[in-house]
């Protein structure tokens, strides 16, 4: 993808949605990813990008089942960690992306830092792909009562219409910073409580302690 800004967030969407797709025609949370695009491009990453956010969606699903033995619940719950860091990296490889591609833009005078920065948008993006998605699935269930359907169907037009004010919110700020008008930081998450050296459970734990 190029600094086509006015595209890139629709085009997320797209490739968000189509990933989302790809997941469901195995539905498993272990099936391989069936990523079309070239290693090392954006496409790439934002394909895979979705594939884990659908992966960690149903290990939620399937972690909340009431009858999940209690050891098969830990071991969900450590995987779905582990996917949350990979998430997390995912999204920096994506800033640093947006950092390189605007490397050359200086910023102007008064120009100001936006609350989230693009990939953080794109996150939310990836989710709300899989919300549509889900929330499309319960409009169309046969088994559901009408009652459950119209709940949905009218949960399904703030997502649509969540969508359409978000992908025009990314390409805003893209557009910003682009101009110069914005400028981004990339922050690492430095997520603590993974780090044996920073959750004190953990460094707790060490022989010698």
């Amino acid at each position: 993808m190029t600094k086509d800004t006015n595209s890139f967030a629709q085009k997320s969407y797209d490739i968000f949605a189509a990933s989302t797709d790809a997941y469901h025609v195995s539905d498993h949370v272990d099936a391989p990813c069936p990523n079309p695009y070239a290693e090392g491009t954006i496409e790439n990453i934002l394909f895979a990008k979705n594939w884990v956010d659908a992966v960690q969606w149903h290990l939620e699903d399937i972690i909340r089942d009431p009858e999940i033995d209690p050891v098969e619940a830990l071991a969900l719950k450590r995987r779905i960690d582990r996917s949350n860091q990979v998430r997390t990296d995912m999204v920096e490889e994506l800033d640093t992306y947006f950092r390189n591609l605007y490397a050359d833009v200086k910023a102007a005078p008064g120009a100001t830092i936006n609350t989230e920065s693009p990939a953080w948008a794109l996150d939310r993006l990836s989710i709300l792909a899989l919300k549509i998605y889900h929330m499309q699935a319960e409009v169309d269930r046969a088994d559901a009562e009408q009652a459950h359907r119209g709940k949905c169907a009218a949960k399904l037009a703030v997502l649509t219409e969540q969508r359409t004010d978000l992908i025009t919110a990314i390409g805003q700020l893209l557009d910003d910073i682009a101009a110069g008008r914005k400028y981004m930081k990339v922050y690492r998450q430095m997520k603590m409580y993974n780090d044996p050296d920073t959750n004190p459970v953990l460094y707790a734990a060490k022989p010698g302690k």
